[in-house]
């Protein structure tokens, strides 16, 4: 008879979370079988061929968690009182930041400076109308 790990098991042995697995088993990514106490049950075989399908997630440098980075070049800085507004040219987008006075002048920040926005949300919204 098949092997099998419990959920939390697999998941552990995967590198994903316990609903990460239950979200495959509900969308046919993933098949289990349940246990005489009806829990969910994944077999070794799967855990295999999960374990061989799962790719590196993206890495940052090493020493910032946030992945969302943007080079580009300072297009302009409007300093108010202690605050400033940073706009930078990254590729096609155009990222305005809320920054401190200090900031922008402990980074030298000034039109035609390189510098890298680095965006790390949880929400971001706007909306207009409607």
């Amino acid at each position: 008879m098949e092997s099998h790990l419990t959920l939390g098991e697999a998941a552990n042995a995967i590198g994903v979370s316990p609903d990460t697995l239950r979200r495959w088993d509900r969308d046919g990514k993933l098949e289990t079988s349940r246990d005489d106490r009806n829990r969910r049950m994944v077999s070794v075989a799967e855990v295999r061929r999960l374990s061989r399908r799962r790719r590196k997630r993206h890495s940052t440098d090493g020493t910032f968690s946030a992945r969302n980075r943007l080079p580009g070049v300072v297009r302009s800085v409007e300093v108010d009182g202690v605050m400033a507004l940073v706009e930078i040219a990254a590729g096609p987008f155009l990222i305005t930041a809320a920054v401190t006075r200090d900031s922008v002048e402990e980074l030298g920040l000034a039109p035609g400076v390189d510098a890298t926005a680095t965006v790390k949300a949880t929400s971001v919204m706007v909306a207009r109308g409607h």
